[in-house]
């Protein structure tokens, strides 16, 4: 019996799609986040028939379904924080000190929503030769997979996370002077929304296939991304707008820098809950 035919396809040098034409008319699908979301490949019978799953073994679904469960209530509830510090902000329900403290805890589960992210790519099954069943490697902590476009986009994300950290430590330093602020706390402020912004494009690309976005309204995973990129664009408003202007020590525009974290932190909350549905 023959090999199987393979295409791949995918965004630049990634390869986030693979298709197997095997001999005896059985076509495999493996896509990276379906694989690593979901734990399965796309399987068509000869002639186009109807689609099924052929899902990962019973360990590796129920490590997918655990790591899910802890990102997406990580970024459900840093996502509520980050609201709320905003709202006690721009509605003076208490002191600065307090509202930083609700970031930084906030922070802390982006921290962890991060992290985890990473670690469901890392520990995902992987597809094996000529599209046969998905492989469950052994567990990792840690991973260096540059070439995997989901590893890039999570490693991206979970530094984003640490650099708004920095930003969130440096917001309880008193005394600053206004350079002293844009450069400890609006300056990571500004690259940690560069960074989600980047790692959202590349989750784009992860499941458009290619460099530019796509519309998949009926894809689960296209709204996670989707709502995910939104609340990033809006962080990006609020520092730009939380920019302390040199000549008269006031920001650029509070009400936007309060309501588009605000908001934007919302978006992520969203984007937690819809991610606790795509699972195995």
């Amino acid at each position: 019996m023959g090999q199987p035919e393979q295409r791949a396809e995918g965004a630049g040098p990634f390869t986030t799609r693979l298709t197997w034409h095997r001999p005896e008319g059985e076509t495999v699908v493996w896509e990276s986040r379906l694989a690593r979301r979901r734990g399965s490949l796309s399987v068509r019978g000869p002639g186009g028939g109807v689609s099924t799953s052929r899902a990962a073994d019973a360990e590796a679904l129920g490590r997918l379904r655990k790591l899910n469960a802890v990102a997406s209530g990580a970024f459900v509830i840093g996502g509520a924080l980050f609201a709320l510090g905003a709202a006690m902000a721009q509605f003076g329900s208490g002191d600065a000190v307090q509202s930083a403290s609700v970031y930084f805890a906030g922070g802390l589960f982006f921290n962890t929503g991060g992290y985890t992210s990473l670690l469901q790519v890392l520990n995902a099954p992987r597809h094996s030769h000529g599209g046969g069943p998905l492989v469950t490697a052994r567990w990792r902590w840690w991973g260096y997979e540059p070439m995997r476009l989901d590893w890039l986009s999570t490693f991206v994300l979970f530094v984003g996370t640490l650099v708004f950290g920095v930003n969130l430590l440096d917001s309880f330093l008193q005394g600053l002077t206004v350079q002293q602020v844009n450069r400890l706390i609006w300056t990571p402020d500004v690259v940690g929304c560069v960074l989600f912004l980047i790692s959202g494009h590349l989750a784009f690309a992860e499941i458009c296939h290619r460099s530019l976005p796509c519309l998949r309204s009926r894809s689960l995973g296209w709204w996670v991304v989707a709502v995910n990129q939104f609340g990033s664009v809006l962080f990006m408003v609020s520092a730009l707008a939380a920019f302390t202007r040199p000549a008269t020590g006031s920001l650029v525009n509070t009400d936007i820098a309060n309501w588009g974290t605000l908001t934007g932190a919302l978006c992520f909350s969203a984007g937690g809950v819809l991610q606790a549905f795509e699972r195995p």
